[in-house]
């Protein structure tokens, strides 16, 4: 749905399966409706308006900066979002203001109605204030010519960027919902673990994976070890009850296509992710969980870097490294991104489905799988909350990252992710 729809044009451009604009302009709403049948549109005024419809999306796109009452259109707005609804707005930078109104005084711009100029937080205080919050933002529009193509390259690339961002000409926000979620049964869970030479640590991993949800079970996948990995797993669920543990071999190499095989096998409508080498206490799996489900993110990412760790836990450069990605990853996917390659992540399994189908926008060239769905959550725009853990010292074998090599590939999916999410 959009609100403020105008001629229509926005709505019919992102070719909704069903799309409905409201205009208070009945000039406006017939132009509409003779441009684009296939959609609906209704004549209203949105302070007042009210339908019973749910929308994947709605848009407000340039109406804040007009309406006579902000909170009031957020509030009715907000009654037709579900859970997995995003609001998206767009309004002009405030920085804008006198410039703007020079150029309108000198005839160089076409003068406009009293704005309402709004800051960024002007807006997500209304939000707040109305049950949603900000799932991410940022800003469009440095040049408003194209200069012979310097305006479209300052547009993608430099309208983004710190300094220049503070200046950009629109400012974007997606916000979504925060009511508690309404779960008509207790969630079932599964935990994929991907387990290469890591025989020494199964035998405690399965005592001490708590119970959570309606029942919880464990998808193991072995990634072609030089130990007994496989044949202790496949000795040690044999002892589990009926239904407890999945085994299987996994066919490609990496940690990541390892994950995506566990995920792919998953049956319950949590997953989460587990490290085998414990390093992650698989007793702080219920945090995850219930950060899940009260609704506090849609995706849970785990954190090692905000309680001390344990003396061996993580090498000094690893330490320096993982800091330096997680600026990197805020800047880039507009949300605060403390820890990229904690192994420990969680979301519904729906959300994941939603992740796979559109796996081809950045393609399958992760080999860990954490990145794979960083950049799909981002993509969907899922609300990512963090869960700090506290890291462990590593009781058995040897880690499989190697820091160089790995490190160099992680630069290389830190610029691609920029090219694809950030500078498009």
């Amino acid at each position: 749905m959009e609100v403020g729809c105008g001629e229509g044009d926005l709505l019919a451009s992102v070719k909704p399966s069903y799309g409905v604009g409201i205009d208070f302009s009945p000039e406006m709403v017939a132009l509409a409706r003779a441009r684009h049948p296939d959609l609906s549109f209704i004549e209203a005024d949105a302070h007042d308006f009210e339908m019973s419809d749910s929308f994947d999306y709605i848009v407000l796109s340039d109406l804040v900066n007009d309406v006579w009452d902000v909170q009031r259109i957020i509030s009715r707005v907000s009654h037709m979002a579900t859970s997995d609804t995003r609001i998206v707005l767009n309004f002009y930078n405030r920085l804008w203001e006198s410039p703007l109104r020079a150029a309108a005084t000198f005839g160089f711009a076409r003068r406009s109605l009293l704005q309402n100029w709004l800051t960024e937080s002007d807006v997500e205080g209304f939000l707040r204030l109305c049950g949603l919050e900000v799932v991410r933002n940022w800003t469009e529009i440095i040049a408003l010519t194209n200069l012979a193509g310097l305006g479209r390259l300052a547009n993608q690339y430099l309208a983004r960027a710190w300094p220049v961002r503070k200046v950009a000409l629109t400012n974007f926000v997606v916000a979504r919902t925060v009511a508690p979620q309404s779960l008509p049964a207790l969630p079932t869970v599964s935990v994929i673990v991907a387990a290469r030479n890591e025989a020494g640590n199964i035998e405690a991993l399965l005592e001490r994976v708590p119970d959570m949800g309606a029942a919880t079970d464990i998808v193991f996948v072995e990634g072609h070890s030089t130990d007994d990995t496989y044949e202790t797993i496949a000795r040690l669920i044999a002892n589990e009850p009926p239904g407890r543990c999945q085994l299987f071999r996994q066919n490609g190499t990496g940690k990541g296509d390892a994950v995506r095989m566990g995920l792919s096998q998953a049956k319950g409508d949590i997953l989460m992710i587990l490290d085998a080498d414990l390093t992650v206490p698989p007793e702080d799996l219920p945090r995850f969980y219930d950060a899940l489900i009260s609704g506090a993110g849609e995706f849970i990412n785990g954190v090692r870097l905000v309680y001390p760790m344990e003396t061996e836990a993580m090498r000094s450069l690893n330490l320096f490294g993982n800091r330096l990605f997680s600026l990197a990853f805020t800047w880039i996917l507009d949300q605060p991104i403390r820890d990229t390659l904690c192994g420990t992540k969680v979301l519904w399994k729906s959300d994941y489905e939603k992740i796979a189908a559109n796996r081809e926008y950045f393609g399958d060239f992760d080999p860990f799988g954490d990145y794979d769905l960083l950049f799909g959550a981002a993509k969907l725009n899922l609300s990512i909350a963090e869960v700090p853990i506290r890291y462990r010292e590593r009781v058995y074998g040897s880690t499989n990252i190697s820091r160089w090599r790995h490190g160099w590939l992680l630069l290389r999916m830190v610029a691609f992710a920029a090219r694809r999410i950030k500078f498009v």
